[in-house]
């Protein structure tokens, strides 16, 4: 079957009431019949009948063993980091997500965790940065905010060649578009939060394990550490999973024209977009994802912190926001934003100029979204004269 198809027939029926709808179990407790003798939950932080669906649902839709849900993105990319230990070294992308970053260089250094940060685009690099140490290899494709295309068949390779986990970070792609364990990962998250809530109303993280092994030690993290998603928030999440698809690839169909169009302004300097066949890593997501996202980057001509202060109070569709993956449009500034927790040095590693901005394409008419970055052009037009009417 399709994915959707796949997806939306796994949702299982009520088997008590025939509910066709998921129902919410609003309890933090469960009876026992006698001691220790439960019908399959006692306590809703180890376990509860709705985010077990949306478990069960994220692992079908990620072909995972085990999936395990969390109050935030960061508590999911947290659990995966707690299986690391003191010594331990980790591998990850040098333009990850400012969150993933402070983490590693921050709670995870006071444990003795050390991180080293290479272009994940390049074989050589990764194999230089391995040492005896060196326990997980942290993906994120595309990347954010400069939307790198990271071949995940060819880090697989490289790690389970020196018997290294690799996790993927899948937020931007989903597994509408992309599915990191066919592709050779052994742990995927998300950042539910965006694409896979889709509606800007819930904060949530999963994490798919590709083996029972590995997702038993993650649901173990879950319950010991207990930052577990509620029983109405996996509700959302699993309403949102059921229109995945349709979101998703109308997020992409409007990024697309909206990169196209961009590209033609004089006003910007750089567009990053994967669908855009100029971008270095369009034959990569070409071969690893079914869609190309509906995340655009852009860096604007003048590159400065006043031409995109311009630009982003211009806008009447796009909000000035942080996050990503609703149905409304959003747009960033990565520096002051998103990525403000990384050191300023750090940022051209990272692709982070003062007039890179980033895109969240929503779902409304793609004309009507043009017309209004047209209009906000115009706010930093070098030479009015060169403007595109």
């Amino acid at each position: 079957m399709s994915f959707t198809t796949d997806l939306i027939h796994s949702i299982p029926v009520d088997e008590s009431t025939g509910a066709i709808s998921v129902p919410i179990y609003q309890t933090t407790t469960f009876v026992h019949s006698s001691p220790g003798v439960h019908q399959g939950y006692d306590y809703t932080r180890s376990g509860n009948p709705t985010r077990k669906v949306l478990e069960d649902l994220i692992a079908t839709a990620e072909k995972g063993s085990t999936g395990a849900a969390f109050a935030s993105g960061m508590a999911a990319i947290d659990a995966v980091l707690r299986l690391l230990k003191t010594g331990d070294h980790v591998i990850a992308g040098n333009d990850i997500y400012g969150g993933t970053y402070r983490l590693l260089t921050t709670l995870y250094k006071n444990f003795g965790i050390t991180v080293s940060f290479v272009d994940l685009q390049n074989e050589a690099e990764i194999l230089l940065a391995i040492t005896p140490q060196t326990r997980l290899i942290w993906v994120e494709t595309p990347t954010n905010p400069s939307l790198k295309i990271v071949d995940i068949r060819k880090v697989s390779h490289i790690a389970k060649s020196k018997n290294l986990l690799l996790c993927v970070d899948n937020t931007f792609a989903t597994p509408a578009a992309q599915r990191p364990i066919e592709l050779g990962a052994d742990l995927v998250v998300h950042s539910a939060t965006k694409y896979i809530g889709g509606h800007s109303d819930v904060i949530s993280g999963l994490v798919v394990a590709a083996t029972k092994e590995l997702g038993d030690q993650i649901l173990y993290v879950q319950n010991a550490a207990g930052a577990i998603l509620s029983p109405i928030e996996s509700w959302l999440l699993i309403r949102g999973l059921e229109t995945l698809e349709l979101r998703f690839k109308q997020h992409s169909e409007n990024a697309q024209a909206i990169a196209e169009y961009l590209s033609e302004r004089p006003e910007v300097k750089e567009v990053f977009y994967p669908g855009l066949k100029v971008h270095a890593g369009h034959s990569v997501a070409a071969s690893q994802q079914k869609y190309f996202g509906g995340i655009v980057s852009f860096r604007l001509k003048e590159d400065t912190i006043e031409a995109a202060r311009k630009f982003t109070t211009s806008t009447k569709l796009f909000k000035l926001a942080e996050s990503l993956g609703g149905i409304k449009s959003l747009i960033a500034h990565p520096a002051s934003m998103t990525h403000a927790s990384i050191p300023k040095e750090r940022h051209p590693a990272f692709g982070i100029t003062d007039g890179l901005l980033r895109l969240s394409v929503g779902l409304e008419y793609p004309v009507d979204l043009i017309k209004d970055l047209k209009s906000a052009l115009k706010s930093v037009a070098i030479n009015e004269s060169a403007l595109i009417l």
